[in-house]
């Protein structure tokens, strides 16, 4: 018998301890980037973000006598249930010692719960949906992680899958790699589509962001809507993602596009502040502030989150001159070393083939999971 006990968080220490957790896992990995402890208290605040105002959660911590070694979340997101028709239950914030007696553990407790609940499966990592952070690294571990992409040992791959999930989904992101030949082909095209096209492009307006990000809200929609494991962001979540990457962006880096006056497209492009995250190791305050100001010069990449046109202007060519507006922007940034694109679905051949074209190359692949509960429709079919 496992000496593995599982409790959920129920208690302001419990929830300490949930946050403070990874602290263990990742101690001397210099490759990790500690989150801001705040904000991630504030996204599993049930009465504070607003994904909760249509979704519940339960924590849990896995002990060995007193000695936490693992914890996990069940998600039931009721937004993206009712889009795709689903009874899924997600999983995510999931941490572990290599312990497969702590992770079934922690796996059981989260299909107990989702039983409950009349779930039919579990999917994950999300932490907490495909909006956010998500998916399991599977290859790229050599490579530091990029702002809001994930990062994990590479002993969480068996250890999962010891578990009994398989893959549904894998993810990948793609580094941009500056070739003169294909910035001067994309020139060319770009320049052909302009004069045929009545189309302009406008920086984003970070006094207004909040308002720019519904905006973004309402692209995305259209853009994203068809693809896997999409789920609409509501306006007040675009607004709070806007109040976290307000404090990052650069104005010039997050563009839209319009034709006829109507705005059609958007690329947001951040810088990579995981070196200034390394260095406030989970709090900013005053001394993370000092950290701003003295090693700001060691942000040397881009993430490049959002790149997308509506669906009835995708065929005008209208990525082409958003990617070469982008060219020129990062001919300018001199300061900038590297741009990685991600997450984008493997199978989404489109954009995959597009970027590739465009003088990127496959960096990193991250994993989304999934696994039956058992004695549901799901499990027996």
């Amino acid at each position: 018998m496992s000496d593995v006990e599982v409790t959920i968080v129920s208690s302001n220490s419990d929830l300490k301890e949930f946050i403070d957790f990874p602290w263990q896992i990742y101690a001397g990995d210099d490759k990790w980037a500690p989150p801001l402890k705040r904000e991630v208290r504030r996204l599993l605040d049930v009465h504070r973000h607003p994904f909760w105002r249509f979704s519940r959660q339960a924590l849990f911590l896995a002990r060995r006598g007193s000695e936490v070694v693992g914890r996990i979340a069940g998600i039931i997101n009721g937004n993206h249930n009712d889009y795709h028709g689903e009874k899924m239950a997600a999983w995510g914030f999931f941490e572990c010692k290599d312990d497969r007696a702590a992770a079934a553990a922690l796996f059981s407790a989260v299909e107990q719960w989702a039983a409950t609940q009349g779930m039919a499966f579990l999917r994950g990592p999300l932490n907490p949906s495909t909006n956010y952070e998500c998916g399991l690294l599977i290859e790229g571990f050599e490579h530091s992680p990029v702002i809001m992409m994930p990062y994990n040992p590479p002993y969480y791959i068996p250890l999962i899958e010891s578990c009994g999930f398989s893959k549904e989904k894998d993810l990948i992101s793609l580094l941009i790699v500056h070739d003169d030949r294909a910035s001067q082909r994309i020139e060319r095209l770009a320049t052909r589509i302009k004069k045929r096209t009545n189309v302009r492009i406008r920086n984003g307006n970070k006094k207004n962001f909040e308002s720019e990000m519904v905006l973004i809200g309402d692209i995305y929609l259209s853009a994203w809507s068809e693809n896997w494991g999409f789920v609409p962001m509501t306006v007040e979540e675009m607004r709070e993602m806007g109040r976290n990457l307000v404090r990052i962006i650069d104005e010039e880096l997050v563009f839209f596009l319009y034709y006829d006056a109507e705005p059609v497209g958007v690329v947001m492009i951040l810088p990579d502040i995981n070196p200034l995250l390394r260095r406030f190791d989970g709090k900013i305050g005053l001394r993370g502030l000092y950290h701003i100001l003295l090693h700001k010069h060691e942000v040397k990449g881009l993430r490049g989150v959002l790149f997308g046109v509506k669906k009835p202007y995708q065929r005008l060519g209208l990525p082409v001159v958003a990617f070469d507006h982008l060219n020129k922007l990062l001919r300018e940034k001199t300061d900038y070393e590297y741009l990685e694109f991600g997450w984008n679905l493997e199978d989404n051949d489109a954009i995959n083939k597009f970027e590739i074209e465009a003088g990127a190359k496959i960096w990193n692949r991250y994993r989304i999971y999934r696994r039956s509960i058992p004695g549901t429709a799901d499990a027996c079919g």
